[in-house]
């Protein structure tokens, strides 16, 4: 066997001319030429290199092999005749002495050729991942999400932070998804959870004393799949700090991100600290989202008071969002398209009208609009479209057209960046869609704004609870949230009385949080944290707008690993031993 290389497949300059040198790869193309001559490409996982033989024998030993066989090839290298400057092994060639098959491809049809494919159909890259692989273009993906890893850990690591790992088998938690759940053998009836976070172990470390925490934590959330969320499982880059403020976290992620960002992303541009802060309520009304996308300078208007009485039928009575977009020169057509793409993202209908050349109103519904009252609300230069909303979808409206115009009107979106921002101040609870109850709005264990007092005033029903705000934070980047945050409640009493507000008394808080509650009642330092999706970074940093791109072995969006067959059956046995009995089954679809 002749398996140990010299050199790797990337590697053989013009300088290793003469040398005889050993490289072991797969076996990309064979081409023949006049049939006394055969050219190789060979890749391994640095690049590609061709090889050359006249040899008779060696030339029917190639021709045997399929596509995609392992071989090693044993030769001297010399300078290629006709060079290829786009590879940076171009200018060589091995003329081959030997070759060995290593592992046989028994296949004569791949299920895509490897060099093209993204552009096969997804199941199939799925099912035949070992092989997709193989493709450089994604290959480089994986290698991005590595080397962005190791230097999150290496710069959180300078920033003094421990990396401490916390249990994967768990309790379950009210934590907003659905868990994973995990029969325990040994108890009969009782499950452990994968958990949806280490939110608690985390703070359960700040108690324990360790100042500053963090790890690349896996979460496991039984959720559907979207562009940005990968169903099952995902990585963050989650931290806790013992003794902080707000500022204190925003100060470690300015350090960290921005760097990295730069360094390894597809735009060499990236905020500098600090990075912009807007109120949650601010950003919706402003952007008409909580993660704005700020290349684009485009923004929202309220223009409910210039419909007031206006004989158009969709706007009577209702708030009315405008979003004005400077030297827009798009086509009645063009607009009309645009409008139905954000119809279908957000459920409301769009309207539009233009300011001319001339700067009188044309188009769409400006025979309803006033202009000297409109002037007083926007602005309105000459070149003006401007695309409006009303109703209760108005905000989320406005906020799709700030994004799908902003993308499409040259000039307002500065696309070579990544623009971060702090949303801040999130409401601390909000009425469920399902129960039209009080519900928490985001993090239960974060730190209300004002504390106790704030909590007891709603208690009393001095202020509605609705308008209580928290201690919580997302990082936004170029529209993508990248994490949640939050000043957490370290205060037993502040704790329970935050529950109570949503009918959970202090019995239910120890029974669903028995180790965080019983900690902080042996002096619990004040502490805050944060936690940056690392697969939501990197698929930035890529420029992919899939995050089943930058994932070694994803699920499809049913939640299927179609390569390994999972979720698959069991045995009997299987379910016997855990004391599972299955009632009924349902066919895969």
């Amino acid at each position: 066997m002749m398996q140990n290389r010299t050199h790797t497949c990337g590697e053989l300059r013009l300088e290793h001319a003469g040398q005889n040198v050993r490289l072991v790869g797969w076996m990309e193309n064979v081409r023949e030429v006049g049939g006394q001559l055969v050219f190789v490409v060979l890749r391994d996982f640095y690049g590609t290199t061709q090889l050359v033989t006249e040899d008779a024998a060696l030339i029917a030993a190639l021709k045997a092999l399929n596509k995609e066989s392992t071989i090693a090839a044993e030769g001297v290298v010399r300078e290629r005749s006709s060079k290829n400057p786009k590879l940076p092994t171009g200018d060589i060639e091995i003329e081959l002495s030997r070759v060995e098959v290593l592992g046989r491809c028994s296949h004569n049809e791949l299920p895509f050729e490897i060099n093209r494919s993204r552009d096969a159909d997804e199941s199939a890259r799925l099912k035949y991942r070992y092989l997709d692989l193989r493709n450089p273009a994604v290959k480089r993906n994986i290698l991005l999400r590595c080397n962005v890893i190791a230097a999150l850990r290496q710069a959180m690591l300078e920033q003094g932070f421990l990396e401490i790992t916390t249990p994967i088998l768990t309790a379950s938690s009210p934590e907003g998804a659905r868990d994973y759940l995990v029969p325990a053998r040994k108890h009969p009836g009782k499950f452990y959870a994968l958990p949806q976070a280490p939110q608690q172990f985390k703070q359960l470390l700040m108690t324990a004393g360790f100042d500053r925490y963090f790890q690349i934590a896996p979460c496991f959330r039984d959720e559907d799949a979207r562009g940005d969320r990968s169903p099952g499982e995902f990585y963050q880059l989650d931290m806790e700090m013992a003794f902080a403020t707000q500022e204190d976290v925003f100060a470690v992620c300015e350090q960290v991100l921005p760097p990295i960002f730069a360094k390894y992303g597809k735009y060499s541009v990236a905020s500098q600290p600090p990075f912009r802060r807007i109120p949650y309520l601010e950003a919706l009304e402003t952007y008409g989202t909580d993660k704005p996308d700020l290349r684009i300078d485009l923004r929202a208007f309220d223009v409910t008071a210039l419909f007031a009485g206006t004989e158009f039928g969709p706007f009577q009575n209702q708030p009315v969002k405008a979003v004005p977009i400077s030297g827009c020169a798009l086509t009645r057509k063009q607009i009309d398209k645009l409008l139905a793409d954000c119809e279908v993202q957000s459920g409301a209908k769009g309207y539009w009208f233009k300011v001319d050349e001339t700067g009188a109103l044309a188009g769409g519904i400006a025979k309803f609009v006033d202009k000297a009252a409109a002037e007083k609300l926007l602005p309105l230069a000459p070149n003006t479209l401007v695309v409006l909303a009303a109703g209760n979808l108005a905000v989320k409206m406005s906020g799709v057209m700030i994004k799908t115009f902003g993308a499409a009107c040259e000039g307002h979106m500065d696309r070579e960046q990544y623009a971060f921002c702090w949303i801040t101040d999130f409401p601390m609870y909000e009425i469920g869609e399902e129960s039209g109850e009080l519900e928490f709005c985001h993090n239960p264990f974060s730190m209300p704004k004002g504390g106790l007092e704030t909590l007891l005033k709603a208690e009393r029903g001095e202020i509605d609870p609705l308008t209580i705000m928290a201690d919580q934070y997302d990082i936004v980047c170029n529209g993508v949230e990248l994490s949640s945050g939050a000043v957490r409640n370290h205060d037993p009493e502040i704790m329970v009385k935050a529950f109570e507000l949503v009918r959970l008394g202090e019995d239910d808080v120890k029974a669903k949080f028995p180790a965080m509650y019983n900690a902080f009642t042996y002096g619990a330092p004040p502490h805050a944290g944060v936690a940056p999706g690392v697969d939501r970074m990197v698929m930035l940093l890529a420029g992919e707008d899939s995050i089943r791109e930058i994932i070694p072995f994803p699920m499809n969006k049913n939640a299927q690993d179609v390569m390994m067959g999972a979720p698959g059956a069991v045995t009997q046995k299987q379910l016997d031993e855990l004391h599972i009995a299955v009632t009924a089954m349902e066919e895969d679809g």
